[in-house]
C-alpha cells in the first residue's frame, strides 16, 4: 500500500500549495516538479531480501545522490521537520534549526529549487518571505547540500551542516526575525566621509562587527530584522552576527574611525588583483588602523587571520637573538645548508649557504639555517616572552573597536621551538599582526593597534611591559632597511627608499603547492603587511600590495 500510494503522488499534476502560496518547482538536470515530489524509493535503497543485512558501500551513484537530495528537499519544502532531519547524518541538530528556521526565523512560503548536482554535491535555490508582526519581504539565496553514505547500513544521507539552510551559518549559529540585538552604526572614516560595504566591499565584517560593538553607545534605535545570531563555536571565533535582511530600519549612531577614504581605496584596489590576498596599512606613531582589505570578503583574514607568518618573523627572532647576544648585524654569523635540532632537518629555500656573512646578510637572504643554529642556546618560552613583552603579541587582549586575533606565540620545545624562530612551528599571525610589529620597530615602542579612538568609549588599549634597548632597536632597522635595498624585498620596496625597511616572508602549508606569501614593511609614518595564501614568495605576491601602499600613503 505504501508503494502504490507514492506511484498515485508521481502521477498528481495538481501544484502543491505551501503555506498559501502555489510553489512550482522549476529545476534541473533532473530534479523540477517530478523528482521534488516524487518519494519512490530507489532500486539502491530496497529493503534487502528476508534474512539478508547487505551493506551498499562504495561511492555513490547518481540515482542515490538524486533521491537522498530530493527526500530531504521535498520533506523540508513541505514543513515535515522530523522527516527531513530523518533524511540527514545528524537529524538532532537538523531538527532542532529547521524548526528554528519558521518558529524563530519566521520564514514561510518555502521553495526550493535543485540544480545540477556535481558529484555527491547538489546546489538548490531558496526563495521564501520573512513575515514578522505584520511586516514582510521576499528572502532569496543560494545553498548546496552533500550526500555522503551512512557506515552502519550503507544509505545515502545529507551531510548536516547549519550551512545547508543558509551559506553563512556556522554549526551551532541559528536564524531569528524580531527586534534587532543593536540598533545599526554609521560608520565614518577619519574625514567624516561615510564607510559602506558598498563603498568598499572588504568592510562588511569590520562593519558588523562596529556595530555589535557601538550599536548601542553610539545612541542609534533598533530595527527588525532577519540575522544569523552566532552560537558558541563562531564566538569562540570572533564572529559577529550578521544581518541578512531588514524588515524595517532602525536608526543608526555614527561611529568615527581611524581609517584612510584614500589608503582604503587603494587596498581595495591591490587586494583585488590577487586571490586570497589580504593587506592591513597603520600609522606606526599612534597605532590608528589606515586601512584593511580582503579579496575573499566572507572572512577577515586581515583581522582574524591565523597563519604561520614564515619569515617575517625573524623580525621578532632576530630582536631576542641581539638582545642576548647571540647576533649583531656586521658580525659574521653561520648560514651553513642545513641544520639538524630536536630530530629535523632544516635547509635554506635551495639548500643555500653564505660563507663567511654577516647576520646582517642572512637576515636580507632569509637564510633559516642562521636562526635555528641558535635554538640550542634558547630557552623554551624565551621567543614567546620576547613577542610578548616588546612586540605586545600573543596575550589575546588587543581592544582595536572589532573582533581579532592577537597573534599566538605558543611555549614549545625542541624542534618545535626551533621551527618557532623562523616563523613556522605552532607561530600564528595575520595581517594586522605584522604590520604592528614593522610599526613597533619603526616607532621604537609597541602602540597597539586600533580602529575606534579609545576616547570613544574609554576602554583600555593593550601595553608591552618593556622596550626595545637602543642597540636591538638601530640593528633590527638597519636589518630591515638592508633587506628592502639589497634583499629579498629590494624589487617591492625599489624607489621608497631611504627611510625604510622590510622583511618577506614564505610559510609552507600542509597540501598546498605554493607557500603563503608574507611581506612586512614600513615607510616614513606608515607601517604596513599583506598576506596571499598559496601565492609563491613574498616579495613576489604579498610584496607589491604592501609595497604599493606604501607608495599611495606618501
Amino acid at each position: 500500500m505504501g508503494r502504490r500510494r507514492r506511484v498515485a503522488e508521481r502521477r498528481r499534476t495538481r501544484p502543491a500549495v505551501l503555506g498559501g502560496m502555489i510553489a512550482v518547482v522549476v529545476g534541473g538536470a533532473g530534479f523540477g516538479v517530478y523528482a521534488l515530489y516524487g518519494g519512490g524509493a530507489s532500486a539502491e535503497e530496497r529493503p534487502a531480501a528476508a534474512g539478508h543485512r547487505a551493506v551498499r558501500t562504495g561511492p555513490l551513484t547518481a540515482a542515490e545522490v538524486r533521491s537522498a537530495s530530493t527526500r530531504f528537499l521535498t520533506a523540508w519544502q513541505r514543513g515535515r521537520v522530523p522527516e527531513a532531519a530523518a533524511a540527514t547524518d545528524d537529524p538532532t541538530a537538523a531538527a532542532r534549526l529547521l524548526t528554528g528556521y519558521t518558529k524563530d526565523a519566521h520564514l514561510t512560503d518555502l521553495t526550493l529549487t535543485p540544480g545540477r548536482a556535481k558529484g555527491a554535491a547538489v546546489p538548490f535555490a531558496v526563495r521564501a518571505t520573512v513575515a514578522y508582526r505584520h511586516q514582510s519581504r521576499p528572502l532569496a539565496y543560494g545553498s548546496s547540500l552533500t550526500v555522503v553514505r551512512r557506515a552502519s547500513d550503507g544509505r545515502p544521507l545529507v551531510d548536516w551542516h547549519a550551512s545547508v539552510v543558509h551559506p553563512d551559518l556556522r554549526d551551532g549559529d541559528t536564524l531569528v526575525t524580531g527586534a534587532s540585538g543593536t540598533p545599526p552604526v554609521k560608520a565614518l572614516d577619519r574625514d567624516g566621509g561615510a564607510v559602506t560595504a558598498a563603498r568598499y566591499p572588504s568592510l562588511g565584517t569590520v562593519l558588523d562587527g562596529l556595530r555589535e560593538k557601538y550599536g548601542k553607545k553610539a545612541g542609534g534605535t533598533a530595527g527588525v530584522e532577519l540575522r544569523v545570531v552566532r552560537g558558541k563555536a563562531s564566538r569562540a571565533a570572533k564572529l559577529s552576527d550578521k544581518t541578512l535582511a531588514e524588515l524595517s530600519e532602525g536608526t543608526p549612531g555614527t561611529v568615527r574611525t581611524t581609517l584612510s577614504p584614500a589608503l582604503q581605496a587603494a587596498a581595495e584596489r591591490q587586494v583585488a588583483r590577487r586571490p586570497r590576498a589580504s593587506v592591513v596599512v597603520l600609522r606606526p606613531s599612534t597605532g590608528e588602523i589606515l586601512a584593511v582589505a580582503n579579496s575573499g570578503h566572507g572572512f577577515n583574514t586581515a583581522f582574524q587571520g591565523s597563519l604561520a607568518p614564515g619569515s617575517t618573523m625573524k623580525i621578532i627572532t632576530s630582536s631576542l637573538l641581539i638582545d642576548k647576544g647571540l647576533a649583531a648585524a656586521d658580525r659574521t654569523h653561520p648560514c651553513p645548508k642545513t641544520v639538524t635540532y630536536g630530530g629535523w632537518k632544516f635547509h635554506n629555500d635551495d639548500d643555500f649557504e653564505i660563507k663567511g656573512g654577516t647576520f646582517k646578510a642572512s637576515f636580507a637572504r632569509s637564510c633559516n639555517t642562521a636562526f635555528i643554529s641558535q635554538a640550542k642556546k634558547l630557552k623554551d618560552g624565551d621567543l614567546t616572552r620576547q613577542a610578548q613583552q616588546v612586540f605586545g603579541l600573543s596575550m589575546n587582549n588587543w581592544a582595536i573597536g572589532v573582533p581579532t586575533f592577537d597573534g599566538s606565540v605558543p611555549v614549545q620545545s625542541a624542534a618545535q621551538m626551533a621551527a618557532s624562530l623562523i616563523g613556522q612551528g605552532g607561530v600564528r599571525m595575520n595581517p594586522l599582526n605584522m604590520a604592528s610589529v614593522a610599526a613597533t620597530v619603526r616607532s621604537g615602542a609597541f602602540h597597539q593597534p586600533y580602529l575606534v579612538s579609545p576616547a570613544v568609549d574609554h576602554r583600555t588599549l593593550a601595553r608591552a611591559t618593556r622596550r626595545l634597548p637602543a642597540r636591538t632597536l638601530s640593528q633590527l632597522r638597519e636589518l630591515m632597511r638592508y633587506t628592502a635595498a639589497s634583499g629579498t624585498a629590494a624589487e617591492a620596496m625599489s624607489g621608497l627608499g631611504p627611510d625604510y625597511g622590510a622583511k618577506t616572508g614564505s610559510a609552507e602549508v600542509d597540501g598546498q603547492k605554493k607557500p603563503n606569501g608574507w611581506f612586512t614593511a614600513y615607510r616614513g609614518d606608515l607601517a604596513a603587511a599583506g598576506v596571499v595564501q598559496a601565492g609563491g614568495h613574498g616579495g613576489d605576491t604579498a610584496g607589491p600590495i604592501v609595497a604599493a601602499l606604501l607608495r599611495a600613503g606618501g
